[in-house]
């Protein structure tokens, strides 16, 4: 019977440790999910969006002040059928917060909601306030928000400041600026 050198059983040894302390990594691969395709839907110009969105948050100010109300108008275009990136852009229409009283103890900041509402549609797709699911956290499920596929992409409208119906009112005169372009 021959006998293997200490050096040579060493080496041995030492490889097969190392092939087993790499064994774990390789299982892990095997169960982890295949990567997303990156998103090469090209981002829209924001310059090709400001004039589009300004007279879009003008229509909604324009109806915001027909009906006596103050708040936060937001608009928003995404290029393509999803949502993986967008520009928006916003006006203060008469007062961004709602300071606290005795009737609203911690006040509102209305610019936070308009987005929360935009938010909401972007998970979703459907107008703010119409859930077919639980609110998520950073969701209030209050209407006054407007969502459609335009022709080049998802466009959304929202606003806070007035009751839900007068917010879905001032979202639609903007999303139908925005719908005519986009």
């Amino acid at each position: 019977m021959k006998m293997h050198s200490p050096g040579l059983l060493r080496v041995l040894v030492l490889s097969a440790g190392a092939f087993l302390a790499g064994a774990p990594g390789l299982l892990a691969q095997t169960s982890t999910p295949e990567p997303q395709k990156p998103d090469t839907t090209p981002i829209f110009s924001a310059s090709g969006f400001d004039s589009v969105s300004e007279q879009a948050l003008q229509a909604m100010r324009s109806q915001a002040e027909a009906l006596h109300i103050g708040g936060v108008a937001v608009v928003a275009y995404s290029a393509g059928d999803t949502l993986y990136s967008w520009t928006s852009r916003m006006v203060v229409v008469g007062h961004m917060l709602e300071l606290p009283t005795a009737t609203r103890a911690k006040g509102n900041n209305l610019l936070a909601i308009a987005y929360a509402k935009a938010a909401e549609m972007a998970a979703t797709l459907k107008d703010s306030g119409k859930l077919d699911r639980p609110v998520m956290t950073g969701e209030f499920g209050w209407e006054g928000g407007v969502v459609m596929k335009g022709k080049t992409g998802i466009l959304i409208a929202a606003f806070s400041g007035g009751r839900s119906q007068d917010d879905v009112s001032t979202s639609k005169a903007g999303l139908a600026v925005l719908s005519a372009s986009l």
